[in-house]
């Protein structure tokens, strides 16, 4: 065996390094001001920990040929610093422990935020000076995208903190122009708690114009609350552009989050993207961060600054960690808190919060006693009398009775409306939830889904005599709808029009299909299937003996021709129900069709 060979070190290319931070670790190369501005406030805090009084400024400043400049007035580098901070890509060090790292005041890592900037310029230069007070010379890193750079000390006179200098790369120079700067600058770092300004011309002459607002919007006093309203109002307008229905208050000591959530004014989409605008220590972490909030709260959208709350890697999203997972619960219940306040008081603000956000609502009770006790009281929904709230409905018709789904509340709504017959349409997403949560939570309410029982029992019999003078014609009318598992009931109901309805029940159905199971089973287990069902009960086939057609057809003698007709009105009272055509009621229909209009069209003997 040879002898081992010396250990070596790793090539770095810092093209791959900057494609990689471009493409696969930030959103994109407007981060760049982002990071230079985090190291200048971080920077500043640093120096403000030795001096207190020290200035706290950032200055941006565009020139003619495209370059830009960022001065800070923070605590600079020597050159020992600078050599440790920037000649080593992703190595840590004691200044990022002091200053970026490990501390919550500061922002972020200052060699990679100032690596960053590669992503928009093949050169960066960093002239600084030392605010410690050792009577170091200033220092000058020229770094370039190859991977070379130079670091020399200064013979010259540079005020303390740290100057970064930017030349564009070909063809991404309208990142450094002076309108993406400002707009850049602003959207990033207008909370920040230091004097962020760019260099602009006014009538010939230089000036400075402040970018950035000394206190949170939700931290300014007002005169009166009817003021702040107002001002938040106009933030929300300029900021997440919507003028929103109200506003509510966020706070999270524990983990440093302070904010405000503005109601959305139009509904969204419960599976719409929760996002919301959120700042670490007064810098943007994102426009559209998630997480915030629980899903039900989909109809806010929130503007919060944390200081206890970890960012991702690229600083664009939040990490879900335990105390993020705590400020969202706490966040939550301040948002469900503002809700319950809001319905209790029946203002006209609650009257459009619920027009405007009423799946929200929902969505909320399903988990929670005290909303759903408001839905029951405060919630329109559409019945049968038209729309009424649950407490409504109680209160009108005792028992709550209601249409699990939109096809059978459709397919009921003329004859129970007839009838007097309330019924709540709980077709909708989370209304079916919501009424089986409320039968446990109401029990006196009696709510329950509609059977076919209640159909039934408001539906108006025919006289003794009539019926059993018809029954030999139900007996034939029940052997010919047999094998479609129905049997004939006749009736009188409003409305006339109406000739025919079908009615079933869940239970029903299960029972059918299981009596349906058992006799394809196998000997064995068609005996164990048997055992959890009950007497399999027919859907009904409701005949409305007051519709003229229906007595035309039931006094119709015995033949192929009367079946047909009763096999029509089987098939179009299953349409009527929005349940789908099998193929054994297209084939019947077909049949049924196809006698009619022989019987029509050749005026056959009725009774063949």
């Amino acid at each position: 065996m040879g002898e081992p060979s010396s250990a070596q070190a790793f090539q770095v290319d810092l093209r791959g390094v900057v494609d990689l931070l471009a493409r696969h670790l930030y959103s994109g190369p407007r981060v760049y001001l982002r990071e230079l501005l985090q190291n200048g406030v971080d920077a500043i805090t640093a120096r403000r920990a030795l001096d207190p009084a020290a200035p706290a400024t950032v200055r941006l400043r565009t020139a003619a040929d495209g370059a830009l400049e960022v001065a800070d007035s923070g605590i600079g580098l020597t050159l020992v610093e600078a050599r440790e901070l920037l000649a080593t890509i992703g190595r840590s060090s004691k200044r990022d422990l002091e200053v970026g790292l490990g501390r919550e005041e500061f922002l972020g890592q200052f060699g990679i935020g100032l690596l960053s900037a590669f992503m928009v310029a093949d050169e960066i230069e960093l002239v600084s000076r030392t605010a410690r007070g050792t009577g170091e010379p200033p220092v000058r890193w020229l770094g370039r995208a190859d991977g070379s750079y130079e670091l020399t000390e200064l013979d010259a006179d540079v005020p303390v903190g740290s100057t970064v200098r930017l030349r564009p790369r070909r063809d991404l120079e309208h990142w450094l122009a002076h309108d993406t700067v400002v707009a850049l600058a602003r959207d990033f770092g207008s909370l920040l708690p230091v004097d962020v300004a760019v260099q602009v011309d006014v009538d010939g002459a230089t000036a400075w114009r402040r970018l950035t607002e000394p206190d949170l919007p939700w931290r300014r006093r007002y005169a009166t609350p009817e003021e702040r309203a107002e001002a938040l109002v106009r933030y929300c307008e300029r900021t997440l552009g919507f003028t929103p229905l109200a506003h509510v208050d966020l706070e999270v000591p524990l983990a440093g989050v302070s904010g405000v959530a503005f109601v959305l004014p139009a509904a969204v989409p419960p599976t719409g993207s929760g996002t919301h605008r959120a700042y670490l220590k007064r810098m943007l972490l994102g426009p559209r961060v998630e997480g915030l909030l629980p899903e039900w709260a989909f109809f806010v959208r929130c503007v919060v600054d944390a200081t206890g709350l970890r960012p991702t890697a690229s600083r664009e999203q939040l990490y879900a960690d335990e105390v993020l997972l705590a400020a969202r619960d706490a966040l939550g219940e301040q948002v469900r808190a503002w809700t319950l306040a809001t319905l209790r008081e029946r203002s006209p603000l609650a009257r459009a919060f619920v027009e405007a956000h009423h799946l929200a609502v929902r969505a909320l009770a399903t988990t929670d006693d005290a909303m759903l006790d408001l839905v029951a009281d405060v919630l329109p929904y559409e019945t049968t009398d038209g729309q009424l709230t649950l407490a409504e409905v109680h209160e009108a018709h005792g028992d709550v009775l209601y249409a699990p789904t939109v096809e059978e509340f459709r397919r009921i709504a003329p004859v129970a409306r007839a009838q007097g017959l309330g019924v709540v349409n709980a077709g909708y997403v989370y209304d079916a939830d919501l009424l089986a949560r409320l039968a446990d939570r109401r029990p006196a309410w009696g709510v329950r889904p509609l059977g076919t029982q209640d159909v039934d029992q408001v539906l108006a019999p025919l006289a003794p005599v009539r019926e059993l003078e018809l029954l030999p014609v139900v007996e034939a009318a029940n052997a010919v709808l047999a094998p479609h598992d129905c049997e004939v009931a006749l009736r009188t109901f409003e409305p006339v029009e109406l000739p025919a309805m079908l009615l079933h029940d869940r239970a029903g159905d299960h029972e059918r299909e299981l009596s349906r199971t058992v006799g394809e089973a196998d000997d064995l287990w068609g005996e164990v299937l048997a055992g959890f069902g009950g007497t399999a009960r027919s859907r009904q086939l409701v005949l409305n003996c007051a519709n003229p057609l229906v007595e035309d057809l039931l006094a119709a003698p015995a033949g192929t021709v009367r079946d047909a007709g009763l096999e029509s009105l089987y098939v179009s009272a299953l349409l009527l129900a929005g349940e789908p055509l099998r193929a054994r009621e297209v084939a019947t229909m077909n049949a049924s069709l196809s006698v009619l209009l022989r019987a029509g069209l050749r005026g056959a003997d009725p009774t063949h």
